[in-house]
């Protein structure tokens, strides 16, 4: 027998940026919500989001910002729920947020008063937390069943909301792929996302340029950045880089250009007047020691006048489409996010229930959509989290 007071509506698993937002609405749908985490406080990946500074969601969300094996699936939560409903939200409790670069909203109080937000609107909507609690077996009949240090929890609806592998100095564990494929679903291979990408001993050189960055577009198959690149002793990193991880997989090359929206080749020939070598050129706008990798020392000494149409076209190639092939990808400790989860194919698209499995939702980091930097990862969180709490 279920033991007094451990019966709900809906349990939800996870009290992170998904979870937090899916129980709040589900709750203000006079829902009994229990939120089930293993930290002490909720949103605990969230107080750390941006370094602390929470980019919270993004003025301009659309479906070519995620990255997924069903990458139409999330077109219909973010119509949901639109970014101008979160800063709505912040509005109601008095938070500012500005933005920054293209339509990156950061809350001007910080990642912490995000949190706090959220577990205050959760506990006015009358969510329990079960915080410091660890999610034991997960079991279904005629409801679901979750065993805890403090009894077991029962309720007709489940919504994973237990996030992914990345960042486990909060926790993070596959726990959630875990109870989706015990009770049927199906899991896309997971990987490090927003991460940096690492070079191997081939490229022992671009290593020790480590702390060097400029501004690049990094390019992984159909996929284009521009953005600051920064070498470090391990390979890629910065924004550029980071972006490109997401749609990176072994052996597949990464293209940068080292000069963004100018032309070396035409840059080398409007010099042929003059005596300058193609290596000092391109040092007017590189550093040497980036030139030094990108070019021979045969390819640097050459005259621009003397260069001939070949040459300048290999010199071109090697700025603007130099190829590296990286050993891997940084793991999950500096990872921001995951990439793959569970497969949406098994999902509602409306509500985030799994097809085969009535009353079970899964929704945020979890789920196989993965949002490029800029805020998009987070609105996610509440566009599916929303979608959930409007069903379960």
């Amino acid at each position: 027998m279920t033991k007094p007071g451990t019966h709900s509506d809906v349990v939800v698993l996870g009290a992170g940026a998904a979870g937090l937002l899916c129980a709040i609405e589900a709750a203000r749908r006079g829902r009994r919500v229990a939120v089930i985490d293993h930290n002490e406080r909720p949103g605990e990946k969230l107080r750390i989001s941006g370094g602390g500074r929470c980019n919270c969601t993004n003025l301009s969300v659309r479906p070519e910002n995620y990255a997924s094996l069903n990458p139409l699936f999330c077109t219909s939560a973010l119509a949901r729920y639109r970014p101008q409903q979160f800063l709505a939200l912040l509005g109601e409790h008095g938070l500012a947020w500005h933005t920054e670069n293209i339509g990156e909203v950061f809350c001007d109080a910080g990642a912490n008063a995000v949190a706090d937000m959220l577990v205050s609107e959760a506990r006015a909507a009358g969510v329990v937390f079960h915080l410091n609690c660890r999610i034991g077996a997960v079991s279904r009949a005629d409801e679901f069943r979750v065993g805890t240090p403090r009894g077991v929890m029962a309720a007709p609806s489940l919504v994973i909301a237990t996030g992914g592998l990345a960042c486990p100095r909060v926790g993070a564990t596959g726990i959630g792929y875990a109870i989706a494929r015990h009770l049927g679903l199906a899991v896309a291979p997971t990987r490090p996302g927003l991460t940096a990408l690492l070079l191997g001993d081939g490229d022992a050189a671009w290593k020790r340029l480590s702390g060097i960055a400029l501004d690049a577009v990094v390019t992984c198959g159909r996929h284009a950045f521009h953005g600051s690149l920064l070498f470090t002793h391990r390979g890629l990193s910065g924004p550029a880089a980071l972006q490109a991880s997401l749609y990176w997989s072994a052996g597949a090359p990464v293209s940068v250009d080292f000069l963004p929206g100018q032309d070396a080749a035409q840059r080398i020939n409007a010099a042929r007047a003059g005596g300058m070598r193609a290596g000092a050129l391109l040092q007017q706008h590189l550093p040497r020691r980036v030139v030094d990798c990108l070019l021979s020392e045969e390819q640097q000494s050459v005259v621009a006048a003397q260069c001939t149409t070949p040459a300048i076209a290999a010199i071109a190639a090697a700025v603007h489409r130099h190829e590296f092939i990286p050993a891997g990808a940084a793991g999950y400790a500096t990872a921001e996010v995951t990439g793959g989860g569970i497969d949406t194919r098994g999902l509602s698209s409306k509500t985030m229930e799994a097809r085969t499995v009535p009353g079970l939702y899964c929704i945020g980091e979890v789920v196989d959509v993965t949002g490029q930097l800029g805020g998009y990862n987070l609105h996610w969180a509440w566009a599916s989290g929303y979608a959930a709490g409007q069903a379960a």
